[in-house]
């Protein structure tokens, strides 16, 4: 009897004690789980200068009562990733199966290790991913950040999505640093001249950023604003190069990766000289009265327009702008451009090499009862505007062509290519070639031109009809040599922005 009733007292604990378990490893199973961390972004602060690692941490806290289950916590580039994880002691770049007890926490160590002598596309100036968490349905992430290079971080290395005003009293700022320039945010240009000399690299850092200036937008912007001028004197042996600060194979050529440069309203005497621009969403964007001067330059890969023009002035010769996924140049309600010796290439996309308005709609564009109007003056000399579209102008005169001073683009000894042009608008432009475009060539896609765009080479090919089609240019300034620098004939140059030889 006696070891009977130890025998039920001994079944009653233990059924006590399974109990208790049950309760104290009562796992919230649902999609409920939301944890709370104690940063969204894991910086590492560190510039590296030579071999070297970092540690930060994370606190990982369940504010539930209840315990909670995480099923994994990985790195989003998994083995390829340059950071490494301790998620509450265990190592690993993937961890399965960590418990957090009811309001308990845990930390999350990681640790970077970073040769910033490496090429750049393995050891970026920008090292970010996401550090993932996954608990039952609920996917949460933690971002961590590090510089894998010896550079100068502008305006600094914690200001991604933050605008900054850099200003010097109507002096001059000059970035002649030899390590390379990395815009990390953005940077708005005011009483002052940023000057960037031959030489100089500049890599931008884009990405999806927020603030209460632009909502949410692509980061990543240069702005010079009304009293900011922008002054870039690179050479031909030593161009100014403003990129993308991603050259893994996969990105160096992709276009979108940050902004663009924006000459703002009122913004005068900009000056760009022997410069690539490229990976961005815009090349440049000249505004309401702005004015840039734009030579021996090259625009291309850009996800938008090459080339913006709004009611602005615009000076650009021996330039490259190509490889765009809007319309390569937007000239946009109305303001003055003279192109000269340039070429403008849109292939294999439904976009024009050239689009032109002298107008903007604030309400629908097709009522357009609400909108602004000014005047343009566009004028191209011994250039070449060409690409597969079967029209590489586009024209939008709100007058419809009965205030003639409203409108007027003219073309000189230029190769272009239009179809419907000059039966649209009730034949407002059939006389094109008599009244807007003098001495042109109207190729077709059978026409030879270029070397090979398919590989984006626009040297003119030895059968090139833009051979000795244009007349020398003396007026403003005269042009005696291509963008390579190469002496154009003084009596038959060819159009575009090289000379055969």
């Amino acid at each position: 009897m006696i070891l009977r009733n130890t025998l039920c007292w001994i079944v009653g604990i233990l059924a006590l004690l399974v109990s208790s378990c049950q309760d104290e490893f009562d796992f919230i199973t649902d999609g409920s789980v939301t944890l709370e961390f104690s940063v969204d972004t894991l910086r590492f602060d560190t510039v590296f200068t030579e071999l070297g690692s970092a540690t930060r941490s994370i606190k990982v806290y369940n504010p539930n009562q209840r315990p909670v289950r995480i099923g994994r916590v990985y790195l989003e580039n998994g083995e390829q990733s340059s950071f490494r994880l301790n998620v509450d002691g265990i190592p690993g770049r993937i961890v399965e199966n960590v418990e957090i007890f009811g309001q308990d926490s845990i930390y999350i160590f990681a640790e970077v290790t970073v040769d910033p002598d490496q090429p750049l596309s393995v050891s970026p100036f920008v090292i970010d991913e996401r550090l993932i968490v996954e608990t039952n349905d609920q996917v949460q992430s933690v971002v961590l950040e590090a510089w894998g290079q010896n550079a100068n971080y502008f305006p600094s290395r914690f200001n991604k999505g933050v605008p900054v005003v850099l200003s010097c009293n109507n002096g001059t700022i000059t970035w002649d640093d030899p390590k390379p320039y990395v815009i990390y945010g953005e940077v708005f240009v005011d009483s002052c001249t940023l000057s960037i000399p031959a030489g100089t690299e500049i890599y931008v850092h884009g990405g999806i950023a927020r603030n209460e200036v632009f909502g949410t937008f692509n980061d990543g912007i240069l702005y010079m604003l009304n009293n900011g001028r922008l002054v870039i004197r690179g050479t031909r042996e030593e161009p100014v190069v403003f990129q993308g600060d991603r050259l893994e194979d996969v990105f160096a050529e992709e276009p979108g990766q940050w902004t663009g440069i924006i000459l703002g309203p009122g913004s005068r005497n900009n000056i760009i000289e022997h410069t690539t621009i490229k990976n961005s969403i815009f090349g440049v964007y000249v505004d309401s009265t702005a004015a840039l001067d734009l030579r021996n330059s090259q625009i291309y890969n850009t996800s938008s327009s090459g080339l913006v023009g709004v009611r602005s002035t615009i000076n650009a010769e021996n330039c490259l702008i190509y490889n765009n996924l809007a319309n390569s140049i937007q000239l946009v309600h109305g303001g003055d451009y003279n192109f000269d010796y340039c070429t403008i290439a849109s292939y294999g996309v439904d976009a024009s090499a050239v689009a032109m308005s002298n107008f903007v709609c604030y309400d629908d564009p097709l009522v357009c009862q609400q909108r602004s109007v000014y005047r343009l003056n566009a004028r191209f000399r011994n250039s070449i505007l060409f690409g597969t579209r079967r029209d590489e102008l586009i024209f939008s005169d709100i007058s419809g062509g009965e205030q003639g001073n409203l409108f007027n683009p003219f073309f000189q000894n230029c190769v272009v290519k239009v179809d419907e042009l000059l039966t649209q608008s009730e034949g407002l432009y059939a006389d094109f070639f008599d009244n807007q475009c003098r001495n042109c060539i109207n190729a077709t896609r059978d026409s030879i031109l270029f070397e090979d765009p398919n590989e984006d080479i626009y040297l003119l090919d030895s059968l090139s009809v833009a051979e000795e089609l244009g007349e020398p240019i003396r007026i403003p300034r005269p042009i005696a040599t291509d963008l390579l620098g190469n002496l154009r004939d003084p009596e038959r140059p060819d159009a575009g922005c090289y000379e055969w030889q």
